[in-house]
């Protein structure tokens, strides 16, 4: 078993049943006591397990918490680049784009900077200022205006107002959590509002979110999973929810990482 797999399979018993022990998951996966810990750690880094002696428990996220935009960056790097170079190619010169607040989105619009004739809607402070870096007399850039989040989004009774009028080709709408059961979610009541007006704006919508937002679930609800035309996660998705995902959204798209990026370091 490769390390991403094995600490995905740790991942998904700590959400399963709540936290886990150092010693079952030496004798189940047969692996090193050190080898356990030092998935234990990779994890906690992340911020998707709590380490405790002798093993590892939720973080338990509250349906409100709403982490800053710099905490969220430096989560699951590889991953989100993989997923934006795939969502980038979705993008055609010469169409209306809008994008949403969020890391993702952010690393994505990072891929957009050369592409030419592009008219971009955004909520995002951080993805405004990604185009603002590198100019193009041919790019329109539209920032809704509004009441800034935590996570640097625009949002409220002015970004809703805004973005009412505009029709788009393509939303791609970041997200904090996705289920079968809640769809797609913020844990923002302001933010969602604002996503929605978003969602209703747009022909396509598409969703890029990494695979450790299956499962969490925010307080309010932006769109079901079938609204959306094409997800676009990475490798590290449990089957089930694979099964679950491409069961209800119009297309699954697994982004696969450059090779450099699938080297374990030892």
């Amino acid at each position: 078993m490769l390390a991403q797999q094995r600490r995905q399979a740790i991942l998904e018993r700590v959400r399963a049943t709540g936290g886990v022990r150092v010693a079952d998951l030496v004798r189940e996966l047969g692996v090193s006591d050190m080898t356990i810990r030092r998935d234990l750690e990779v994890l906690a880094e992340r911020g998707l397990v709590d380490k405790v002696h002798g093993g590892a428990t939720t973080t338990g996220p509250g349906s409100t918490e709403e982490p800053g935009f710099t905490a969220k960056s430096a989560r699951q790097q590889p991953e989100k680049d993989a997923i934006a170079r795939t969502a980038a190619r979705l993008v055609r010169p010469g169409t209306a784009i809008a994008l949403s607040a969020g890391t993702t989105i952010w690393t994505l619009a990072r891929h957009l900077v050369e592409v030419p004739e592009l008219t971009v809607i955004t909520n995002s402070i951080r993805v405004a200022d990604v185009f603002h870096r590198v100019p193009r007399a041919d790019r329109t850039v539209v920032l809704t205006g509004g009441v800034r989040t935590p996570s640097d989004a625009l949002v409220g009774p002015v970004a809703v107002a805004t973005i009412r009028r505009l029709h788009v080709d393509t939303l791609f709408l970041g997200v904090h959590g996705m289920s079968a059961r809640a769809g797609f979610t913020t844990p923002n009541l302001l933010e969602a509002e604002t996503d929605r007006e978003l969602v209703a704006c747009a022909r396509r919508l598409v969703v890029p979110a990494d695979h450790t937002k299956w499962g969490l679930v925010g307080i309010s609800t932006i769109a079901e999973l079938a609204e959306a035309h094409v997800v676009i996660t990475d490798e590290g998705l449990p089957a089930h929810a694979r099964d679950e995902l491409a069961a209800a959204a119009g297309e699954l798209v697994i982004a696969a990482r450059e090779p450099a990026d699938t080297r374990e370091s030892l």
